[in-house]
């Protein structure tokens, strides 16, 4: 809707009831805000030109992704930002470094988008370290010169800490950063000391929260933590001045607690990180280092458990098929006969022919008598003759007879004998048999014994792990009876004067949350104060 401008008066007012700042306002001209930025620029830029500039750079993170060079130069009195564009920075024979004392030689002139003036740089040279670098230095060399920095003096970092302390801001990315990170891997009590990490006073309290970290007792109201993290986010040298301090790099080389230092981003570096346990390019990355991933401890686990399981299942198939060999291997009772069968159709084959050639002889030596008997006197040879003969065929008979028989027993001796030692050869390969099978047996039932303790002994020690998580929860406490006190931020709180300051209270107990207001009153004169309300708690600011 257009401004109409009011009615005027059809009598002008004399020129001495007229404001004189009303015929100023009326005299002067209307600028844009784009015309009076021009008109700075180029005032700014006749006046001073080309000019020469000597001081310290600062806030030089590298060359940009477009090609240009962005820092400041500072002294002791002020600071004016530079910028270095990108055909410039080419042919430059000095490279612009974080606190380095050079002369630059560029003109003046604004940025319109800041309100702000700058120096753009056309040539560079150095004029020797600045003030903060040669500090540093120096410190860096003493320090050193009393071993703070050697490597014999850091302590292992904790493979899975019960508890893990940070020195940082409240407020803040940084620790935000932090505990999602350590939520995402493996969710771990956080305590956390607040404290400025830039400013005067920032290095006294850095220090004293490590001290203070160290100090606590192991196993008291307040848990001692088992991995500290000393973080800030980047800036220039005079931002993280602070860990460059001797009382913060020496409280860091005296703490009997694991350090991980995470001041700064990846370039940058401070005396902390010399004498930090372990130096982390990020905040982020300090909380990768100070626990691993929970769902890689349980694939390990479960990939531990299913490798047992195949090597039982292995063992169990290599122990039977060697049984099989074994079996396979021994020999039948017809190959343990075998032999004792032949010697004895040998010896049945013999028997005949030798029982055939025994006849003959006696035939002979028969006849051969008769011959005799023929060529003497017929009585008396034959008297004789049938006397002898008698005898002799009577020998013969009982002779042939006492053959036949020793040969019979010699025969059902040797057959007994065979009998017997067909039934030992029985009873022996029963007998290996027997022991085999035993000892196969129990190999068997011990193998299954060592398989199912070692499964046993392995989800007992998961089980174990799985409990002590359940324990260090706090919602393990909330079941014991207890209740977390939250104001109406939802941030917790530790005294009864923080209780009664809030306006609105968040009970939180095991089941459930209820919605409480404080009671506005004195509290009782007879209440004494507890420790931690004179010694001051972690979130302090």
């Amino acid at each position: 809707m257009p401004l109409v401008p009011p009615p005027r008066s059809k009598a002008p007012l004399p020129a001495a009831d007229v404001p004189s700042s009303a015929i100023l306002a009326g005299n002067q001209p209307e600028w844009t805000v784009g015309e009076l930025s021009t008109k700075l620029k180029q005032t700014l830029e006749d006046r001073f030109g080309h000019v020469r500039l000597r001081g310290e750079i600062s806030g030089f993170r590298g060359v940009h992704g477009s090609g240009h060079a962005y820092f400041s130069l500072k002294d002791g009195q002020a600071k004016i930002d530079a910028v270095v564009w990108k055909g410039v920075y080419g042919r430059l024979r000095q490279k612009p470094q974080e606190g380095l004392e050079v002369v630059a030689t560029g003109k003046i002139t604004t940025f319109p988008g800041k309100s702000s003036y700058q120096i753009v740089i056309d040539s560079l040279e150095p004029a020797g370290l600045g003030a903060w670098m040669a500090l540093l230095e120096e410190r860096r060399k003493m320090l050193a010169a009393e071993g703070l920095f050697l490597p014999e003096h850091r302590k292992p970092i904790p493979f899975l800490p019960n508890v893990v302390g940070v020195v940082t801001s409240p407020t803040g990315a940084v620790i935000r950063d932090i505990l999602h990170r350590l939520q995402d891997r493996f969710p771990r009590p956080v305590l956390v000391w607040p404290v400025r990490v830039q400013g005067d006073g920032a290095a006294e309290e850095v220090a004293a929260a490590i001290r203070g970290f160290n100090a606590l007792t192991p196993g008291g109201p307040i848990p001692r933590p088992d991995l500290l993290i000393v973080a800030r986010g980047g800036g220039s040298i005079e931002d993280l001045w602070a860990f460059n301090e001797e009382c913060v790099v020496r409280a860091a080389f005296e703490s009997v607690i694991p350090l991980i230092s995470a001041v700064g981003h990846e370039t940058d570096t401070t005396l902390i990180d010399h004498v930090a346990d372990r130096r982390a390019p990020t905040p982020t990355g300090a909380a990768e280092m100070a626990v691993p991933v929970r769902a890689d401890l349980i694939a390990t686990v479960a990939d531990l458990a299913a490798r047992g399981g195949g090597a039982v299942r292995r063992r169990i198939e290599r122990d039977r098929a060697d049984l099989r060999g074994l079996v396979r291997a021994m020999p039948g009772p017809d190959m343990l006969l075998a032999a004792k069968r032949q010697r004895l159709d040998l010896a049945e084959a013999r028997l005949a022919p030798a029982l055939a050639a025994g006849a003959a002889r006696h035939r002979v030596k028969l006849q051969a008598l008769l011959d005799r008997l023929a060529r003497r006197s017929p009585e008396l040879a034959l008297a004789q003759a049938r006397a002898r003969l008698d005898r002799i065929d009577d020998r013969a008979h009982r002779a042939l007879i006492v053959e036949v028989r020793r040969k019979e027993e010699q025969v059902a001796q040797f057959g007994r004998r065979l009998v017997l030692a067909k039934e030992t050869s029985l009873e022996r390969a029963r007998a290996l048999e027997a022991r085999r099978r035993d000892r196969l047996a129990g190999l068997t039932a011990r193998l299954v014994q060592a398989g199912r303790r070692d499964i046993e002994r392995r989800h007992s020690r998961l089980q174990s792990l799985a409990d002590l998580l359940g324990t260090l929860s706090y919602r393990s406490v909330l079941d014991r009876g207890f209740a977390l006190v939250r104001d109406g931020d939802g941030r917790p709180l530790k005294h009864a004067e923080e209780a009664e300051a809030s306006t609105r209270l968040t009970l939180q107990f095991a089941d459930g949350t209820v919605e409480a207001l404080p009671a506005k009153g004195k509290r009782p004169a007879s209440r004494a104060k507890s420790p931690k309300a004179k010694q001051g708690t972690l979130f302090d600011a």
